[in-house]
């Protein structure tokens, strides 16, 4: 069921997806950390952002203790199956990648300072896999919700490489896309390194800042 090493670095066909389910995961609406929902409606002017930059339980926290982020979840988004759950998005048969769902207030933080802790708190360069989480699931990923978040994103994305480039690493494999529909994970991920603050974190980023592109 959890197939080869080589699977899990290659996106499944559509006839080869997992079929999922209907019922959407069931989990409280409750930030673990200050109480917050974690789902919407969320506070009005809030506007929201997903990242995928590797195992979302280090994700999330780089997330959630920023000034201006409102609240945070993470959960699945960009695969084929409907309502996936985390050991089905380990097989690499779902397609889809884990992400942090960030709702922030545009009159304390801009979505250019999320995109530069984004860039800057990973490895953009290592394609199906960020550190030693080797996977589908751990790739690089900007999901847009608008053409403003597009166009912003592509902007520092190319800005970056460019200062990547003069420092010898390679090309940024980080997919920009339309975000598609975010699918919740377990209550046990929510907010893990609060709930396990030990617990593992593989993220590491490339020591190199993240410039503000020009407009």
């Amino acid at each position: 069921m959890f197939g080869s090493a080589q699977r899990k670095l290659e996106l499944p066909a559509g006839n080869e997806a997992l079929p999922g389910r209907d019922q959407p995961m069931v989990l409280p609406n409750r930030h673990f950390v200050h109480g917050r929902p974690i789902k919407p409606p969320f506070p009005v002017g809030n506007r929201t952002a997903v990242f995928g930059l590797g195992c979302f339980w280090g994700a999330e926290k780089c997330f959630w203790e920023l000034e201006g982020v409102s609240t945070s979840a993470v959960g699945y988004v960009a695969g084929a199956t409907p309502n996936p759950t985390y050991q089905e998005v380990c097989t690499g048969l779902t397609g889809h990648n884990e992400v942090v769902l960030v709702v922030y207030d545009p009159s304390v933080t801009t979505y250019s300072s999320l995109l530069g802790v984004f860039f800057e708190s990973h490895d953009p360069t290592q394609g199906m896999r960020q550190g030693n989480d080797v996977g589908t699931q751990y790739r690089s990923g900007i999901y847009t919700l608008d053409e403003d978040q597009r166009s912003t994103a592509a902007a520092f994305k190319a800005c970056y490489q460019s200062v990547l480039d003069k420092h010898g690493l390679g090309e940024i494999t980080t997919e920009i896309i339309d975000a598609p529909r975010f699918y919740f994970a377990e209550e046990y991920h929510q907010q893990y390194l609060a709930r396990n603050p030990a617990g593992y974190c593989g993220l590491g980023g490339t020591g190199i800042s993240c410039p503000v592109p020009a407009r």
